[in-house]
């Protein structure tokens, strides 16, 4: 007979089976490669997935309450880390970090599934929400921390709008990539980076500030 002592100190079982590794990946790699093959998020379906996977339905729900949430952990398995920028000016971690933005868009893979991940966010706000939290927002503030080491180095000015900056710097990368059909390279990056970084106001004249149009005439 096993003593209550002896019991006590056994540890305590987990309920039900341990995860499969190979199961994750296998899921995580069908939902991809549906999406990748044209499937839209509309049509696909966690009896397909799981038929693709050669899992079980019950084995999917049992990781993931519904295709929108498993489709966001999939989209995070292809996107890097941020570049690692230690030692680098604040110019030179800015290149670094938005030709890698560029770079990550460059797969046609994950391109269709960042596509499919930011349409539509009032059919789909779980996966939008999820999407924005868990891709999205990490990139941001690995963004900010760039921006504010240069306040901190006095590189910027002290009252610089970080959340206006990430947009311009973010925002040109997705124009140029997306629409404009730049060739994405370190050179797509360090264009953006300088434009923004000098910004859009004319230089003074040399003799004195510049005098611009009277905002009331508009002359």
């Amino acid at each position: 007979m096993v003593s209550h002592r002896a019991a006590a100190a056994r540890p305590a079982r987990q309920p039900g089976r341990p995860r499969s590794a190979k199961a994750d990946r296998a899921i995580v790699d069908a939902t991809i490669a549906l999406l990748a093959e044209g499937t839209s998020l509309a049509e696909l379906s966690i009896e397909a997935i799981a038929q693709r996977a050669g899992v079980a339905k019950s084995t999917i729900y049992r990781r993931w309450p519904g295709k929108e949430d498993l489709v966001v952990d999939a989209i995070a398995t292809l996107r890097k880390p941020p570049p690692d920028v230690t030692g680098l000016s604040t110019r030179e971690a800015l290149v670094r970090f938005l030709a890698s933005l560029g770079n990550e868009g460059a797969p046609p893979r994950l391109r269709c599934l960042l596509n499919i991940a930011m349409c539509d966010p009032d059919r789909y706000p779980t996966l939008s929400e999820r999407f924005h939290k868990t891709v999205i927002e990490p990139q941001q503030e690995a963004l900010r921390g760039i921006l504010r080491r240069g306040i901190a180095d006095r590189e910027f000015r002290p009252d610089l709008d970080v959340e206006a900056a990430v947009a311009a710097l973010s925002g040109a990368m997705v124009y140029f990539t997306k629409w404009g059909g730049a060739e994405i390279s370190p050179a797509l990056a360090e264009r953006v980076v300088d434009t923004v970084l000098r910004g859009l106001a004319a230089p003074p004249p040399p003799d004195g500030p510049a005098t611009g149009p009277s905002p009331a005439t508009g002359s």
